[in-house]
């Protein structure tokens, strides 16, 4: 382990050992930046390795890959460990690709790639204030098992997903839909064994009618080597109506992992929590148990294949869609997204749609691109505001509005958001430690060097 030290100031310091904030931290110790990652978790990886999510989705735009650099490095290296299918058509075909892996591969890859960048990692560290002075951060109020102390950096890397530094800081900060406040529904996450996938895809095949997702698709069922399925809508809805259910939610969904038979249950529905109250979010835990509770008993009763499967974990904690946004120099918006709009800054590009879960109960709003691959740019505007000149955000609490947020917030495109954010603090690092002076063109130069891909 690289030795540490409360008095040290590093280059950069990374809150949050999320997808978002590792590759961040990555990306910039490659650059040569001495870097700190705090994690209040025991491992990286945040909501992939901590909250049961799976698969990634998506690095694809049809058949074009356009999420590539270190998150691509991160899916070859799981398969070369046997942690990975790699990428797989999704036999849904909501989106064109998907990504199954190992979580328990993940946790010890990142430990790998953090320390080959000389990343410094503490983890059960807990950040609760950020001490500001002249428009920037001067250094950021950490608990552990040392007690209270302050770390310090030339530049900060927001990656906790609600946004915790920024908000810390005082910078301008956005939460929720713009109508009303409410955020998309948590959910928590169940993981299964012994599922038998072929009584499942046996009760697709005789009721294709009912299974809207997969028809037209039918032969990726056999030809795609992980299984995926959304459907038992009216089982669902009668589960709700005897009252077995209090989900707020239409269907089922469920992902095979890169082991065959092993399924991840993303169907429960947290409404009206906050995940930036304690006292909520600490409700949202409980709540979100009970109901996977209630979904355990529904899914041996009504889904074939469940009948004998072994129910490994629920969370083990709830996963958050969204919550702060910080307001920066640009906003994304649902616009940019549906229109394509390119920009000169233009730090990453994705191909996940606008994916809207009903705040307040029944419904999902998808809305895809007009055509067929084609994707979205992200501004390097969006990951900064002008009252931090010190202070980047990476992963889903860039500056966006709620509905691109909630187009943005998936897994590959945080990660890439994370690259950018890494290699543009290591640039700010070098020189004034201002992010909005970092040259644009030196960042997508340095991107390109690690491998993301950029349509410039």
């Amino acid at each position: 382990m690289k030795e540490f030290g409360y008095e040290k100031q590093y280059d950069v310091i990374v809150a949050g050992g999320g997808v978002s904030g590792t590759v961040a931290a990555i990306a910039a110790g490659r650059l040569g930046a001495d870097v700190l990652i705090l994690e209040e978790g025991a491992y990286l990886g945040g909501a992939l390795t901590g909250c049961g999510v799976g698969p990634m989705m998506t690095f694809h735009a049809g058949e074009k890959q356009v999420i590539r650099g270190i998150m691509e490095e991160i899916v070859e290296r799981l398969k070369t460990d046997g942690y990975s299918t790699g990428h797989i058509y999704d036999t849904m075909q909501y989106i064109s690709y998907l990504t199954p892996f190992n979580s328990e591969g993940l946790k010890v890859l990142l430990d790998e790639m953090t320390a080959e960048a000389g990343c410094t990692v503490l983890f059960h560290t807990f950040i609760g204030g950020a001490v500001c002075g002249e428009g920037k951060i001067e250094s950021l109020t950490v608990c552990n098992k040392d007690g209270m102390h302050n770390v310090s950096a030339r530049v900060y890397i927001d990656g906790t997903g609600d946004g915790d530094v920024a908000a810390f800081a005082g910078a301008p900060m956005t939460k929720g839909r713009e109508s009303d406040g409410a955020a998309q529904p948590m959910t928590m996450n169940m993981k299964y064994l012994n599922v038998d996938t072929e009584a499942i895809k046996e009760h697709i095949r005789t009721h294709i009618a009912d299974f809207s997702r997969h028809q037209g698709n039918e032969e990726l069922m056999d030809t795609v080597s992980r299984f995926s399925f959304c459907g038992f809508q009216d089982e669902f809805r009668e589960a709700r109506e005897r009252g077995e259910l209090e989900i707020r939610r239409e269907d089922v969904l469920c992902f095979e992992t890169d082991r065959p038979g092993e399924y991840i249950v993303n169907t429960t529905r947290i409404i009206d929590h906050d995940a930036v109250n304690a006292a909520s979010l600490s409700d949202a835990e409980v709540t979100g148990r009970r109901q996977c509770r209630q979904l355990d008993r529904f899914l041996r009763r009504h889904v074939p294949g469940f009948q004998n499967a072994v129910l490994e974990f629920t969370g083990p904690r709830v996963g958050v869609r969204g919550s702060r946004q910080l307001s920066g120099k640009y906003t994304l918006t649902a616009e940019d997204i549906l229109e394509r709009r390119t920009f000169d800054s233009v730090i990453a590009h994705s191909a996940y749609p606008i994916d809207i879960h009903n705040p307040k109960g029944v419904g999902t709003d998808s809305r895809f691109l007009s055509e067929k691959g084609t994707y979205y740019s992200i501004p390097y505007e969006a990951l900064y505001c002008e009252e931090i000149k010190n202070l980047l955000a990476a992963g889903r609490c860039i500056s966006a509005s709620f509905e691109a947020q909630a187009a943005i917030r998936t897994t590959p495109t945080a990660g890439a958001l994370g690259h950018a954010a890494g290699v543009a603090a290591a640039l700010a690092a070098k020189g004034e430690g201002d992010v909005s002076k970092v040259s644009r063109k030196e960042l997508q130069k340095q991107l390109k060097e690690q491998g993301a891909y950029l349509d410039l």
